[in-house]
């Protein structure tokens, strides 16, 4: 599946908001292994940290496809990704 740099873009700041998600639930909530979540908590949780794996994972695989596709190092691709990603200042 062709990808293009906008896409990429786009589903780094997927991961990166799911990712930002799963922290502000581990503050509100205490860490997972403190076991002090109720059940819809733990459940929220769960939720919350199988979606940004698989948004991440689904961005690795995508760059990778980028890297091959246009013969670019993984590194420089991924680097470029996060750097269009980073939330800008106003």
């Amino acid at each position: 599946m062709a990808h293009t740099f906008e896409e990429l873009v786009a589903k780094r700041r997927a991961a990166d908001a799911a990712h930002r998600t799963v922290g502000e639930l581990r503050d509100a909530y205490g860490p997972p292994a403190g076991r002090q979540m109720t059940g819809a908590q733990s459940g929220t949780y769960e939720t919350a940290l199988r979606a940004w794996r698989d948004l991440d994972r689904e961005v690795q695989s995508a760059v990778s496809e980028y890297a091959k596709e246009t013969g670019r190092s993984r590194a420089d691709i991924e680097a470029e990704v996060a750097r269009a990603a980073a939330p800008q200042d106003s």
